[in-house]
Order: C-alpha cells, then sequence, then structure tokens
C-alpha cells in the first residue's frame, strides 16, 4: 500500500515538473532548428541535414542528460538548486581563500545577471515563435504577429500579481500534451524517412566538423538553442526533487525533443523549402490550428516557470544581501515559494515589450538568446567544478576527466555565440552588465556601509553597564524591539531615543535578522536567545534564502521562551532610518557610491519587508557618510 501511495506521489509530482521545469527547452523546437540550418549558411544537403542532427542530438546528450542531470543536480544546498544556491555551497567552504570567495561571488553574479536576462528574452522568443505558426495557416495573419504577441504577454504580465497556483495544476497536463504532440509529428515523418535515425552516430558530427569547420562553428551558435532551458533543471530542483526531473526528463522529455527533431530533419531531406518553419510544415493541414493553440499555451508555460524563476532568484539575492529590499507579495497561503514582486514584474514586462517590438521575429531574438544561454552555462561549470574539489573533494583526476570537456564545449558556444553580438547578441550582454552592476555595488557600498557603522558605534556592554549605573536614566513601560544588523553595537535608534526622548524602556530587545547560504532553517533553529541584564536582552533570528521573514511571529516564540507576556500593543519596534552622505574617502568610485547611496533610499519599508505592523513602528534617522 504504502508503495502504491509512493508511486502514485512520484507521478503526480513528475507531472507537475512538467509543466514547470521544462517549459523553456520544450518549446525550442519551433525555432532551433530552422536557426541552426540558417546560421549554417550552407547548402541544405544531406551531410549539413545530418551533421547539424548529429551536434543537436549530442549537444542535448553531454550537456543536459550527462551534465546537468547526470552531475549538476548532485550539488544541491539541502535539496535545493539554482545558481544561487551553488554560490552559496561553495562559499560554504572554509579552505577558500578571500580572494577565491570573492571571484567565485562575481562569477555567480554574472551568471545570475545573465539568467535575468534570459528572463526577458524566453517569453518573447518562445509566445513569438508560437503565433509566428499563424502565418503558414494564412499570410493575412502576418501584420497581427506582434499585436497577438503583446497581447498574449500583457495578459500573462498582469495576472501575475494573484499568483500561480491556480493556473498551476493545468500546466503539466497541457505541457505533457505538448510533449505528446510533437513526439507524434516527429514519429510521422521518420517513417517517411527513417534514414535520419543515422544521426546518433557521431560520425555525421565529426564528419561535418572536418569538411566544413568555419560552418559548423557558426552552427554551433543556432545548435545551443535546444538547451535553452537546460539551467531550469537544476534550479527547479527544490520545488520537485532531482528524481521526478529526472524521470521526466528521461522518459518524455529527452526522448520527444530528439524524436521532433529528427522528424524536422527527415522533413528537410525530403523537402529543403521546408528550412522556412520546418516545425509547422511538420503538422498536418487538418491540426495546423490546434497545434498553434498548443504551441502558444506551452510558451505562456514557459514564459511562467522563467518568470517566476526570476522571482525567486531575485528574492534570494535580497535575502542573502545582494541586493536591496524589494516588496514581496506572497500569493499562496500554503505554497512558500509563490511570490510576486511587482517591480521586478513590471521591469521585466517593458523590457520584454521593448525586445518584440525591437526585433519583430523570433529569428532574429534567436541572436540575443544564444549569448545568455551560453555564458550561463559557463558559469555553471566553473561552479560545480570548484564545489566539486572544494565540498565533494574529487581528485584532481576525476574533476579534470569531468571538467575539461564540458569546459572545451562551453567555451565553443561561448566563442560562437559571441560572434552574433552584433547582430543582437548585445542585449543579454548590455541586461547583464546592468544587473551585475547593480549587484556588486549594493554588496560593495553594504560592507563599506556596515564598516563605518562599527567604526562609529558605542560597544553594547559599555553602553549597558553606563546606563544601569546612571541615576539619569529613567525607564518607561513597554517593550523596545530594537532591529539592527551589529549585535555587538548600540543601534543608532537607542542611541537617538535617549538622545531625544531621554529614557529607555522597561525591556530593550536587540533583533539581528541572520541569512544562512541553506534554503530553510528548522523552527527550533530559528531563534537564539540571550538575557544581558534584566532590561537588555539579544535575538538572533536565523533564516535560510528562501524562507519567509515574519518577525512578529518569531518574536512571539522568543518571548514564550523568556515567560514574558506577548502584547503586540505594549511593543514599539525602533528601526534606524540613515540618510547617506556621499563623500571623497577611499570605496567605491564616485558614481557607484551614488547609485548605492540611491538605492538604499528607495528600498522597501522595513515593516513591509518583515512583515511588522506599520503602527508599531518608530523610524529615527541619522547621517553617515561613506
Amino acid at each position: 500500500m504504502q508503495n502504491s501511495t509512493n508511486k502514485t506521489s512520484i507521478h503526480t509530482i513528475t507531472l507537475a515538473a512538467l509543466g514547470v521545469v521544462f517549459g523553456d527547452i520544450g518549446t525550442s523546437p519551433l525555432y532551433s532548428i530552422k536557426q541552426s540550418l540558417t546560421e549554417a549558411h550552407a547548402a541544405l544537403s544531406v551531410a549539413t541535414i545530418m551533421g547539424i542532427l548529429s551536434l543537436v542530438f549530442w549537444s542535448i546528450t553531454l550537456t543536459i542528460s550527462v551534465k546537468y542531470v547526470t552531475f549538476v543536480m548532485r550539488a544541491d544546498n539541502n535539496g535545493e538548486g539554482g545558481i544561487m544556491s551553488l554560490l552559496a555551497l561553495n562559499l560554504r567552504s572554509k579552505k577558500l581563500s578571500t580572494n577565491k570567495k570573492t571571484c567565485l561571488i562575481v562569477v555567480g553574479f554574472i551568471g545570475a545577471s545573465l539568467f535575468f536576462g534570459d528572463g526577458i528574452i524566453t517569453p518573447a522568443i518562445s509566445v513569438l515563435s508560437a503565433v509566428e505558426g499563424l502565418s503558414i495557416a494564412t499570410p493575412a495573419f502576418d501584420a497581427w504577429l506582434i499585436p497577438i504577441a503583446l497581447t498574449i504577454l500583457t495578459i500573462l504580465f498582469v495576472v501575475q500579481r494573484h499568483g500561480t497556483g491556480v493556473m498551476g495544476k493545468f500546466f503539466g497536463p497541457i505541457t505533457l500534451a505538448w510533449f505528446i504532440s510533437i513526439g507524434i509529428l516527429g514519429i510521422a515523418s521518420i517513417v517517411k524517412t527513417p534514414e535520419i535515425l543515422k544521426m546518433v552516430n557521431p560520425y555525421w558530427a565529426i564528419q561535418f566538423i572536418v569538411h566544413n569547420p568555419m560552418v559548423a562553428f557558426l552552427s554551433m551558435g543556432a545548435v545551443v538553442l535546444t538547451l535553452t532551458g537546460g539551467e531550469a533543471l537544476y534550479a527547479d530542483m527544490g520545488h520537485f526533487g532531482r528524481k521526478p526531473i529526472r524521470l521526466a526528463w528521461f522518459f518524455v522529455v529527452c526522448p520527444c525533443l530528439l524524436i521532433n527533431y529528427a522528424g524536422q530533419g527527415a522533413l528537410l531531406l525530403r523537402d529543403p523549402t521546408a528550412i522556412a518553419n520546418p516545425f509547422y510544415f511538420l503538422v498536418p493541414d487538418w491540426a495546423l490550428y490546434p497545434v498553434i493553440a498548443l504551441a502558444t499555451a506551452a510558451a505562456v508555460i514557459a514564459s511562467q516557470a522563467v518568470i517566476t524563476g526570476v522571482f525567486s532568484m531575485v528574492n534570494q539575492a535580497v535575502l542573502l544581501r545582494y541586493l536591496p529590499r524589494l516588496t514581496v507579495h506572497h500569493t499562496s497561503d500554503v505554497e512558500q515559494g509563490q511570490i510576486y514582486l511587482p517591480f521586478i514584474n513590471w521591469v521585466l514586462y517593458f523590457s520584454v515589450m521593448a525586445l518584440i517590438l525591437i526585433f519583430h521575429s523570433s529569428a532574429n531574438l534567436a541572436s540575443a538568446y544564444g549569448v545568455a544561454v551560453t555564458m550561463t552555462m559557463l558559469c555553471s561549470t566553473i561552479l560545480v567544478t570548484t564545489y566539486a574539489y572544494y565540498g565533494w573533494q574529487w581528485p584532481v583526476w576525476k574533476i579534470v576527466l569531468f571538467a575539461v570537456p564540458f569546459f572545451i564545449i562551453d567555451i565553443v558556444f561561448v566563442s560562437s555565440t559571441s560572434l552574433k553580438i552584433v547582430a543582437g547578441g548585445w542585449v543579454p550582454i548590455v541586461i547583464g552588465i546592468f544587473v551585475f552592476t547593480i549587484l556588486m555595488t549594493w554588496k560593495n557600498g553594504r560592507d563599506i556601509l556596515i564598516n563605518r557603522l562599527e567604526q562609529n558605534a558605542l560597544p553594547l556592554d559599555l553602553f549597558i553597564k553606563s546606563a544601569i549605573h546612571s541615576p539619569d536614566t529613567y525607564y518607561v513601560p513597554g517593550d523596545a524591539v530594537f532591529l539592527t544588523g551589529t549585535p555587538n553595537t548600540v543601534p543608532h535608534a537607542m542611541l537617538h531615543n535617549i538622545k531625544h526622548n531621554k529614557v529607555l524602556h522597561e525591556r530593550n530587545i536587540l533583533v539581528t535578522i541572520v541569512t544562512q547560504d541553506i534554503p530553510y532553517v528548522a523552527n527550533e533553529d530559528r531563534l537564539l536567545v540571550e538575557k544581558l541584564n534584566d532590561r537588555f536582552y539579544r535575538v538572533f533570528m536565523y533564516y535560510g534564502f528562501k524562507d519567509q521573514l515574519n518577525i512578529p511571529d518569531a518574536l512571539k516564540v522568543a518571548y514564550q521562551s523568556l515567560d514574558f507576556e506577548f502584547n503586540m500593543m505594549q511593543i514599539s519596534f525602533f528601526i534606524s532610518r540613515d540618510r547617506l552622505i556621499h563623500t571623497m574617502d577611499e570605496g567605491m568610485s564616485p558614481w557607484r557610491e551614488k547609485l548605492f547611496i540611491s538605492m538604499y533610499r528607495n528600498t522597501s519599508p522595513v515593516s513591509d519587508f518583515y512583515q511588522i505592523p506599520t503602527n508599531r513602528v518608530i523610524e529615527m534617522g541619522s547621517q553617515i557618510e561613506i
């Protein structure tokens, strides 16, 4: 009975994973084969078609099946995956020097920045390539392709604030129907030209590379489009677990994708003119509109998965103190991972709209797409290789055996796609540079700010002793909670309270939030409560980078451990609202300091971020020169 239950749960989770994890890579057949053969700039001979299809087969096998599914997914941070989790895993090693950690942070930030760029390009290219099938049905739709795509994406971004829980129930079945459909279309074409199955022989890929090295090199920049979304297999591991994702990949996704690619290749062997849109020319006339509708639904699901992934990554970066606080809405009372970030949502929306209006077609957007994908894969390879050495403690020979082939593949992909920078590849690079600058500026600026605070702060133990023995200290009824990032020094808000109000509260509780490099912290490990004396207490609240922060709830537990009565109306939360002043002292360059100050001023209110009732918050400000 228990085995049956386990099987049922695995099947259910695997179906759910289909709808979230594989939407991006699942829509690649819409445009990738067309781009691979078009960008090869070679006659569509049997050798060219077989060679490129063989490159596609082995790229998917080596990069997705072997690298990501077999190796990278083993690097789980308490079950969580993704480039931020992988970075946190590496930084946990005590053997890494400060300089090495800084280098890894840079690599992780580059990967995260490019993933953000991917979150902009994926909705644009997926939806646009899906609706382009309408022009195959009738040229009358040509003028309406862009308006239709813009409308679909507008609806998608508007509904984000309502959460995706309801829609998510349909994602799995729709995506399964999509994979089965593209598999059937591929089989129907393969039956007519079965010799296409020879593409599994690496001979065709090797011969193509040897006889046409430059053509093969150029085509690799488009072959990589068959791998888009591979990073999602690892990033979404925490939602579904390693086993369901592997089952979905090996038993559904991978076979259906390869069969469809082979079917498109078989079609081109019979009719090279089908290169105009080999995916939709596979579809019988009677099924064209249903397949277009299904493709559009799959593209929307792929876009939704990437948008959700960006929300999750940004939220992790905020909790790890790599980004300023942003307003976060939790759209589900049950699922912790369902969040909505209004600012990020609308940045993505307007960026996607701009891309579609600038590039007009999926073929043009494909040039922008490959650069982000290849560089992100290279960053992941660097991080997982580092973790294999320091975390798994692999011997050097084993690391070389693993890393060298994948580094060669990644560098070939990066080099090939770099040729498309002028044609559109500049888009993810510009986006990546912008996001990377924000990440590094916030991290460096925050380090400088904490250093300034610690330099000018009064040690907490000395302050407590002087306050206790001073006859001028007056205590008023109630509890004062001070949020502070420097637990061993006196919070600025406490000093200002004494300076201006001439009083302290009966109980003064210093709260420090500590975000650990694990996704979730167990409730029993949430708090560390220290009694400094009868009037001063220090509370450390530990959270993972995917936990939902709620200070009142945690404080209530802390009060219970101290046998205090918890009454929110008797508690005042004192928060320092510092005003940063730009100076010419050592630190960051002037423009970065000004950027940091601007971000600091526009952070989300502390009360909203930590779910503190606004009517219990008192902000007290000071000026800090950086």
